[in-house]
């Protein structure tokens, strides 16, 4: 997909002035972020959890060679085939030559991240081969030629109105005339059409949330059933991961489960967790005739070792973006990749390069919730700030913003200095801003007066109280 990072100043600010944009992401504080904190304070062990996770995968990144090597094994055993992918082209190679070997014109999708990276659809419909998303999110997205705003409810900023309306217009081709206003008839009419599109599907491509070296099993969590569909009904069945996925057993896999949906929605277990191992054997009812899994490494072997890796044990349950304030205000799509909110402030960099997304690092407030809910416990904010420095050393930044700073850290470094300066600026702003106590217009700072007051310094500075506080005490 195109990246539009380097917009983000542009797009919050539409986003802050959109009406449909706020309703929709309105809902999220009183949503997810409920429903997670309920679901932890019923699990005594929940924090312990989130450590044994953290710790599971920091030990599955400095083996991850051998655990993959061992999944791939595990995998051939089973009469699958695994395929090893650098980049995202040689992926979208490597399925595109499945598809056409199975003879496919039609491949329905479940939920995956990883292919939104790649950009496959697009791929694919250029190919001749039509992707039909399942996931009702993804379809009501694709209907709309758009790109998800969330990492598990990728159709978050659409409201109701706006899916009657998208409805009304895509499905007429299939006979559905009347414009339907109640959500379950729209998800009825969804299934309707979608129930059709399952059987005649040649591939069925899905993501992997988890890949288990010690059976070579694959693992999907979905509340809609719509993945078992896709992986099953079709004669051949392609799961998409990249690299990090992989965790040594079955019992491994349960620690990540059990974290996983309490932190995305607040569920104990999502509604359906299914495990696909193999082609289908001539004992089972149903199942795919072939079964390949393609691993991409998209630039995370690169983090593997760096001062960075912390972000590879995401399990991507979104919570860090439930969570943050800025978020919440913005929307996803203003983040201008495939992963938006904290978690895309800090992986989007790496992924798609520095220069393309340097504002994305800044657009965080450091209040350091997303660290606190992670279930795997990434320190965001850390990793946020990393960038900010590398931006800074490698001039990404704009100079004025170069100057601001080498200038605030000169007197940083001069601590007389600086306190001399900082109470001659607090006495200036406190008289600018006069009896109100505020200050509407400040130059070089109309980012934050363009929408808000600066509350102007009501007194002393921080040093000079604390001295007066203190002074005659040893």
């Amino acid at each position: 997909m195109q990246v539009t990072s380097r917009h983000f100043k542009e797009g919050a600010h539409a986003a802050l002035h959109d009406k449909d944009i706020q309703k929709a992401f309105s809902k999220v504080k009183g949503g997810f972020p409920v429903a997670r904190a309920k679901a932890a304070s019923e699990l005594p062990e929940f924090e312990d959890l989130r450590d044994a996770g953290r710790d599971l995968k920091n030990h599955i990144l400095e083996n991850l060679d051998y655990y993959l090597e061992y999944f791939e094994d595990q995998v051939l055993l089973q009469g699958g085939r695994v395929h090893w992918c650098s980049n995202y082209a040689e992926a979208r190679d490597v399925i595109l030559q499945i598809c056409r070997d199975a003879d496919a014109r039609t491949v329905t999708k479940g939920k995956s991240m990883i292919t939104e990276e790649m950009a496959l659809n697009d791929f694919l419909e250029k190919n001749g081969i039509e992707p039909i998303e399942t996931d009702l999110g993804e379809y009501i997205i694709q209907l709309a030629h758009e790109y998800p705003s969330h990492i598990i409810a990728p159709a978050l900023h659409k409201t109701k109105d706006q899916v009657t309306e998208l409805f009304h217009e895509k499905h007429g081709k299939y006979g559905f005339t009347e414009r339907l206003t109640d959500p379950q008839a729209l998800v009825n009419e969804a299934r309707s059409i979608l129930r059709d599109k399952y059987v005649a599907a040649d591939v069925g491509i899905t993501g992997a949330n988890f890949l288990i070296a010690e059976t070579g099993s694959t693992v999907i969590v979905t509340n809609e059933g719509n993945g078992d569909l896709t992986q099953s009904l079709p004669k051949t069945h392609i799961a998409v991961s990249s690299i990090e996925k992989v965790v040594p057993t079955l019992e491994d896999a349960s620690l990540f489960l059990r974290l996983l949906a309490r932190s995305a929605t607040g569920q104990e277990m999502s509604v359906y967790t299914t495990f696909s191992t193999g082609p289908k054997r001539r004992e089972d009812i149903d199942g795919p005739a072939s079964f390949h899994v393609v691993i991409v490494d998209g630039g995370r072997s690169d983090l593997v070792g760096s001062d960075k890796q912390d972000l590879l044990r995401c399990l991507k349950c979104g919570a860090c973006m439930n969570h943050c304030p800025v978020y919440q205000a913005v929307g996803g799509h203003t983040y201008g990749w495939v992963y938006p909110g904290p978690i895309g402030a800090a992986l989007n960099p790496q992924m798609v390069g520095l220069e393309e997304t340097r504002h994305l690092p800044n657009a965080s407030t450091f209040c350091g919730r997303c660290e606190e809910v992670c279930p795997v416990r990434i320190p965001l904010p850390k990793i946020m700030r990393l960038w900010r420095e590398q931006a800074f050393e490698t001039e990404v930044t704009p100079k004025p913003e170069r100057w601001g700073i080498g200038l605030w850290a000169y007197f940083a470094r001069r601590p007389a200095l600086y306190r001399i300066v900082t109470r001659i600026g607090a006495r200036t702003l406190k008289t600018i801003a006069g009896k109100k106590g505020r200050i509407v217009k400040l130059p070089l700072m109309g980012g934050w007066s363009s929408v808000r007051d600066f509350p102007a310094p009501q007194g002393a500075t921080f040093m000079d109280q604390w001295k007066k506080q203190n002074r005659g005490r040893k």
